[in-house]
Formats: structure tokens, sequence, C-alpha cells
């Protein structure tokens, strides 16, 4: 049986919680609420894991089509992601192209989102630790649009700021837009996620 491990980009604690950088962590947490699972922390592992299943029905619904589904948030640091990931990945024998990293990027306005399979890293620590440890880049990549920061502010500030309160409700859709992207990918495949959300 197939396993998928979707790995929710961001930063541990509260102070990160509701920051453009842990748009990741949203994704794979809204994932988390449809399953109706709850995270643990498996000795050991760096991160916290909800072991589930996928299939055409949906997340966490035991049906013959479902697909074994891992979701992971590292409790390192953005740039040491790629130490959890590794070790959760050859624990549950999942193969890079069965890695979905979910992420905020920066070259997107805020309501785009784009899926494709490798590519480089484009300055995000996140994704270069993932391609450090498991040794490619031939990994799926969900990217949610953030924008640019406004100004002359710096990126590192503008990813680590607390998203304004205005732009909560605009953040929160997207948040359910890219869990239905993962969805759409892992049952349905890239090329019908891409058709249907690269917008």
């Amino acid at each position: 049986m197939t396993t998928w491990m979707v790995v929710g980009l961001g930063n541990p604690g509260p102070t990160y919680s509701f920051t453009r950088h842990n748009v990741g962590f949203m994704v794979a947490d809204e994932l988390a609420r449809r399953a109706r699972g709850s995270w643990s922390a498996p000795r050991g592992m760096r991160a916290d894991v909800l072991e589930t299943r996928i299939g055409l029905a949906g997340v966490g619904v035991p049906a013959a089509d479902a697909e074994r589904l891992v979701l992971v948030k590292p409790r390192t640091f953005m740039n040491e992601s790629g130490q959890a990931v590794r070790k959760l990945a050859a624990f549950h024998r999942v193969p890079p192209d069965h890695v979905v990293a979910v992420h905020d990027e920066l070259d997107l306005d805020l309501g785009q989102i784009r899926l494709k399979l490798g590519g480089g890293d484009n300055g995000h620590n996140g994704l270069k630790s993932l391609r450090a440890h498991l040794g490619t880049g031939d990994f799926h990549r969900v990217r949610v649009g953030i924008g640019r920061p406004p100004g002359r502010q710096a990126a590192a500030d503008y990813v680590l700021a607390p998203i304004p309160t205005s732009l909560r409700t605009d953040v929160e859709l997207e948040v359910s837009r890219a869990a239905d992207a993962v969805e759409t990918l892992l049952t349905a495949g890239l090329e019908t996620a891409q058709n249907r959300f690269n917008g």
C-alpha cells in the first residue's frame, strides 16, 4: 500500500503560530482537523505526527481505495526541518516522490497556489533543508502565496511577523484551499491538481 507524507513547514512555538512562514503548519492542522485525528510526538522523531488514511471519500475515511497518510509538523526550526522528515520518511518507507512539502511562497500573491514536483528551493530554508536531508529535490511542493513585503521591509521580518487581523479571513480561506489542493494531489494526481488550483 502506498504511503504519502505531507509535511507542513513552519516554526514551532506560540510566537510563530500565526505568521506567514507558518502557513504550512496551518494547512497540516486543517488536514488533521478533517481527519478528526490528534497529533502525537513519537519518541526520537522531533516532530508532531498524525497517521491516517486518504481516499476519494476524503481524509480519515477508511475506504477500500484509501492509502496511508502521515501528516508531519517538524518540531525543529524551519532551517532544520529535513532532519525530522528524513527520519520519518525512512521509518514509514516513504520515497521522496511521495513526500509533499506545504510552504509559504513570497513569489506568489495571497490567493495563489502552485503545485509542482521537484525544482529549486528559491531561498526557502525549509525546502533547502528537505533537499539536503532527503538527498534530492524530487518531492512534491504545494506553494501557498503570501506576497512580497511592502516597501523596504526585510523578507525575514515580513514572514515572521504576525498576520494582520485584516487578512485573517483571507489567509484562512487560502489554508482551506491549500488543504483541498493536497487532497486532490494525493487522490487524483499532480496534473489534475495543477489544472484545478494553479491559478
